[in-house]
């Protein structure tokens, strides 16, 4: 799967898409995000059944906010609309990959129900 670029407007769509979503904040300006780039579109590919976005976080201020973006490269892992985890920094490719799988075997019936408990209290 190619890598998208996700805007705010696009948002809520993509999460009602996709199951697994990776999302990269960047700039243009970010040499580290520029080093990253290719790493995050062999992932894409590796992983054709999960969703990888880009945001432009100059442009796309709201959805950085949103997700309470402090520096960049930043990365986010989102599984049924929940963020799972975020990383600031570039990880490498073999990082990735172990993240994602163990995003994959999460036992999502667990996460939600410890979410409605939490929330409860």
């Amino acid at each position: 799967m190619s890598v998208a670029n996700l805007t705010a407007a696009q948002f809520e769509e993509t999460l009602a898409n996709h199951e697994i979503i990776v999302i990269d904040f960047w700039a243009a300006w970010c040499g580290p995000c520029k080093s990253f780039a290719p790493t995050f579109e062999k992932a894409a590919e590796r992983h054709p059944e999960v969703a990888f976005a880009k945001v432009n976080v100059d442009e796309e201020q709201e959805l950085a906010g949103m997700f309470q973006v402090r520096s960049i490269p930043t990365l986010a892992f989102m599984r049924e609309g929940i963020v799972i985890y975020s990383q600031a920094g570039a990880l490498q490719g073999s990082e990735l990959d172990e993240i994602i799988g163990k995003v994959k075997a999460l036992d999502m019936v667990q996460v939600h129900a410890d979410m409605a408990a939490q929330q409860a209290s």
